[in-house]
This record gives C-alpha cells, sequence and structure tokens, in this order.
C-alpha cells in the first residue's frame, strides 16, 4: 500500500489505546478501594469492581485476540461508545451528575475526534450527551460519611452538565479540526516520501549507469584497439576484414552508448559530479525546461560573487525544480532567475510574468502550507492544492533554506526568494 493511501485511514493504535483503558481501570479500582476501605464511605462498590471487570475483560479481548496493530474506525468507535457506557454506569453507582470524575465522559470523543472520521464522532459525541442528561436526574447517592448529605441546589446542578457540554463539543470541533489538518499534512510528508523515493531511484540509476560506463570505457578501448591491430595484420582477407569491421563498428557504437549512459562522459576517473555551485544546479535545470517550454529563460549570474560547492542533493534540485516549474506553467513568456552571493549568505530569486500569486493566499500567509484552495476564479484550473508548493519549500527548508513568495507588482508577476547562509550551505 502506498503512503499516501495509509495516510487516509482513519484508525487507532492499538498497543497505545489498550494501554490508555489499562491506566483507567487501575485509577477506576483505586478510587473504589479508596473511597470504600479508607475513607469507610458506604455505596455498593461490588457492582462497580463488577463493572470494572467486564472491562478489563473486554481489554484483554483487544489486546491478545484482535490481532491488527490498527484498529479500524469501526471498532474503534465501538470500543469508545463501550467506555462511554461503562464509565457512565460507574457514575449512576457514585453519584451521578454530583461526581466531581463526571468530567472524564467526555474523554473518549475527544480521543475520536483526532483519529476516527466525523460521523465515528457525532455518535460519541451524541453517546456522551445521553450519558449526561440520564446522569442528571438519575443516580445513586454520592458516597459520603454517614453523617453528611451532599445536595447541590437545582440551578448548580443543571449548570455542572450545560458546562461538561460546552466544553465537549468546544474540545471535539478543535479536535476534529487539528485532527484533519494533521491528516493532510501528514498525508502531504508521505507524498514527499513517495516522491524522493523515486528521485533517489532515479539518482542511483543514473549513477549506476555512469559506473557501468566508466568501468567498461577501459576493456571496450582494449578491443576496438586489437580489431584495429588484427585487421592491419590480416587486412587483406576479405572474409575477416568484414568481419573486423563489423567489431570495430559495434565497439565504436557500444562507446557511443555508454557515453549517453554517463552522467560526466567526459571526466576520466571522478565520472559523477559530487560538488557543484548553486549556478550549475539552475544551469542543469533550466536546460531541461528548455527541451520541453518555447517560453524564454534567463538566468542573470551578475552578483552570484561567492560560488560555495555543495554535495548533489536530489532534495535541492527537485525543490529548485519545482518553483522553476511552476514559474514555467503560469508565466505569459519569459522566467528570470537571478543568483546573488555575499560573504554571509546566498541567494536564488525565481520571477515570472504571469499573473502572480492569488491574494487571498499571500496576505493570509497560507503559501506553502498542503491542500488550500485559492477562491480566485482566474485560472482556477492552475492552480492546484498547493501540494507542490508545500514540498519544495519543505525540501528545501528541510536543507537550511528560508523560502520567501511575494508579488512583484500589482499588475503581476510572482517571485520566489529562496535563501541560504553560507555558513548553512556548506553542510550540506
Amino acid at each position: 500500500m502506498k503512503f499516501v493511501e495509509i495516510s487516509k485511514l482513519f484508525s487507532l493504535n492499538k498497543s497505545t489505546y489498550v494501554n490508555l483503558r489499562w491506566i483507567a481501570y487501575i485509577g477506576q479500582i483505586v478510587a473504589i478501594l479508596v473511597v470504600q476501605f479508607y475513607f469507610k464511605f458506604s455505596f455498593n462498590y461490588t457492582i462497580c469492581i463488577a463493572i470494572i471487570f467486564l472491562s478489563v475483560l473486554s481489554n484483554i479481548y483487544l489486546q491478545f485476540l484482535i490481532k491488527d496493530n490498527q484498529i479500524n474506525n469501526l471498532t474503534s468507535s465501538i470500543y469508545l461508545g463501550f467506555d462511554i457506557i461503562q464509565l457512565g454506569t460507574l457514575l449512576y453507582y457514585t453519584g451521578g451528575i454530583t461526581n466531581p470524575f463526571i468530567i472524564l465522559l467526555i474523554v473518549p470523543s475527544v480521543f475520536s475526534s483526532q483519529y476516527l472520521k466525523i460521523k465515528s464522532s457525532i455518535f460519541l459525541v451524541a453517546l456522551s450527551t445521553i450519558s449526561l442528561i440520564l446522569l442528571t436526574f438519575y443516580y445513586q447517592d454520592l458516597p459520603s460519611p454517614g453523617n453528611l448529605h451532599f445536595h447541590a441546589p437545582d440551578y448548580y446542578l443543571y449548570a455542572v452538565p450545560l458546562s461538561i457540554f460546552i466544553g465537549l463539543i468546544f474540545l471535539v470541533y478543535y479536535g476534529v479540526k487539528f485532527g484533519e489538518e494533521n491528516r493532510f499534512r501528514k498525508q502531504a510528508y508521505d507524498q514527499i516520501q513517495e516522491i524522493m523515493a523515486k528521485e533517489n531511484e532515479l539518482l542511483s540509476l543514473g549513477g549506476q549507469a555512469a559506473a557501468a560506463a566508466h568501468s567498461l570505457g577501459t576493456p571496450l578501448s582494449t578491443i576496438l584497439l586489437t580489431a584495429k591491430e588484427i585487421k592491419k595484420e590480416y587486412g587483406k582477407d576479405q572474409k575477416l576484414s568484414k568481419d573486423l569491421d563489423l567489431l570495430v563498428s559495434q565497439s565504436n557504437r557500444c562507446s557511443e552508448i555508454l557515453k549517453k549512459l554517463s552522467l560526466s562522459p567526459n571526466i576520466e576517473d571522478e565520472f559523477i559530479s559530487s560538488n557543484i555551485s548553486l549556478s550549475e544546479y539552475i544551469n542543469e535545470i533550466i536546460d531541461s525546461f528548455k527541451e520541453i517550454s518555447k517560453k524564454k529563460f534567463l538566468v542573470n549570474l551578475d552578483q552570484f560573487k561567492k560560488k560555495i560547492k555543495i554535495h548533489k542533493s536530489a532534495e535541492i534540485v527537485y525543490g529548485i525544480r519545482n518553483f522553476i516549474g511552476n514559474a514555467n506553467k503560469f508565466s505569459k513568456n519569459k522566467i528570470e532567475v537571478l543568483l546573488e552571493s555575499n560573504e554571509k549568505e546566498t541567494c536564488i530569486i525565481i520571477k515570472d510574468d504571469g499573473l502572480g500569486f492569488p491574494k487571498d493566499l499571500i496576505d493570509k500567509n497560507k503559501l506553502g502550507e498542503p491542500y488550500i484552495r485559492s477562491k480566485v476564479t482566474g485560472e482556477i484550473s492552475k492552480y492546484g492544492f498547493g501540494l507542490g508548493t508545500f514540498i519544495g519549500k519543505t525540501l528545501l527548508e528541510k536543507n537550511y533554506a528560508s523560502v520567501n513568495f511575494e508579488n512583484i507588482n500589482e499588475n503581476g508577476g510572482a517571485m520566489v526568494t529562496i535563501k541560504w547562509k553560507n555558513k548553512d550551505l556548506k553542510n550540506i
């Protein structure tokens, strides 16, 4: 299953959930035993122990008989619903709405809001609300000393479930929102992993091709030289001469093929360029776009004074290529790339003559976040959900860069500024 498909699943981690339930059951048992035997408050504690025992059995079943590491949405909803009913039943025998532990009734709903589907959260919120209402009107007395009877005024008694309900809605709403944002961000990060895995695979394949070209160059030259020498000696034999000509021609053909496979065919020993400057990065990327685009690309190196050599990185190549690709996509006729550097900083500025970034996104600093959608109607089909920008920004920031987005002027034109401190650039 792909990274992205996994990130869309709604589920609970079984081991985490099981451990949380064990903690809850231990807390419940300790509370009951302390109230009964230490404070000596009389209440029907045997029924409470029996309820907890049944819950413990369900947790043992979950831990040992369900083999999945991730509990699916339906099973999770059933277990969390059971937890609400179990806790509600305990609270019925121990004071109902007057029990200070009533606040724990909202925990399963809040827990589900971050990990399960919205329908599951709605179901659990409804179940918690029903439990709160029932425990407000139906419950046994709160355990207390024999000479003390706890009584709260009705307006206070009814305010408690109301306040808990408001807190429940508030926390579940934010849990759903944060959970949704986390899933989107995880999905985006998973796509980065998938893309970079492909990039590294291609880079590795290119390295292997270069290594093969380099390694086979010497024996191929030997074969070619030997064939020519044999032809000089036995060239008068027409049948043998034709075979030698074929051998020489095929050797030359192999040599040309190996040169095409090589990343740096003109370098004999260090055939893979491991240390290059950003200007070489830019030139490689621009050349690849010139083959597929009719638009005009301008590269300005006038202010590129400090040329720092860095290790070749698929992440940097992909990040810069992404923003140059966006400029090519949205520009009208021209894309300009400026490289600037001094003793402290190195900067890449990518400009285009298109419409610029959507105003509603750039004003709210939303650019660089995954799964965002502009409300601007012009060329909306091109904008997408910002995933490419998020990936490019994330990859470059991972390599110590800062990325800034702005519009050149009111008439349009987008500008992306990628900046490194020279001390950080040297560490790549």
